[in-house]
């Protein structure tokens, strides 16, 4: 018995073998890049200056190399943001139009991992790298921001045992610790980093400032504490907030440090 055949049109085959390259996002990091490196002399900023509006999350001219993570997520879903990875914390990675992304991050001496991973999951990259410079200043305590609407502009504010309040009004303390940046647009992150922090008793804040024209219902902020970054006696404690309505404060967090 003959079975019969079928034949494809043209350029079908052509197309079928099109959709799966056209479905799937290409992510590059260009910094950092993997390997051993020494950031001694390198020229790093991790905080922008105070002014309102706020600047959205970017790189400062002259930022070094050892002090970025920047990339591009090629056929990213428009409007969404990625996933950026940082030594193991997670938090939301807003993506330009043209697929670039970018943001000053201080990184300790000693191994680092960063992954950024496309919007849709489909694709994702990793860089680990060990930065051999030992006399590089370490971020004993850090605080990480995150939430997970655009539009939106949720503050970080932490009081520190001297009495130090870091916020976007006031961004570094007396005792060297610092916010990096204040993000009005959605996602951020904001971060809160002391190289020397006081001992004693700290309180962490989320302020939900207000929203734009998306408004949500609900908005979750993301708060990640880590003590000791990059030693044996490194710990984070990840806590998720629901936030309903601008202008609510929620006390996300009291702790003692060490």
């Amino acid at each position: 018995m003959t079975m019969p055949s079928y034949r494809l049109p043209p350029l079908l085959p052509h197309l079928l073998l099109l959709l799966p390259l056209a479905a799937t996002a290409q992510v590059t990091i260009e910094s950092p890049k993997g390997g051993w490196r020494n950031s001694a002399g390198a020229r790093e900023q991790y905080t922008q200056g105070v002014n309102y509006p706020a600047n959205r999350v970017n790189l400062q001219p002259g930022q070094s190399e050892t002090a970025q993570i920047r990339g591009r997520i090629a056929g990213a879903h428009k409007g969404k943001p990625a996933t950026l990875v940082v030594n193991g914390v997670a938090m939301p990675l807003e993506v330009q139009e043209d697929g670039t992304f970018g943001r000053p991050y201080g990184f300790g001496s000693g191994a680092n991992s960063v992954e950024v991973r496309a919007p849709d999951g489909t694709a994702r990259a990793r860089s680990q790298f060990v930065d051999a410079y030992a006399g590089k200043t370490q971020a004993r305590l850090r605080v990480v921001l995150s939430w997970d609407s655009p539009g939106t502009d949720i503050d970080l504010h932490v009081v520190t045992p001297d009495g130090g309040h870091a916020w976007y009004g006031s961004r570094v303390l007396r005792d060297g610790g610092a916010l990096d940046v204040d993000v009005t647009t959605g996602y951020g992150p904001e971060i809160f980093s002391s190289a020397t922090p006081p001992k004693g008793n700290y309180h962490v804040y989320v302020n939900y400032y207000g929203s734009g024209e998306e408004r949500q219902a609900l908005t979750v902020a993301q708060v990640a504490i880590i003590t000791n970054e990059n030693t044996p006696r490194e710990k984070q404690q990840v806590f998720r907030v629901p936030l309903r309505a601008p202008g609510e404060l929620t006390l996300v967090k009291s702790f003692v440090f060490p």
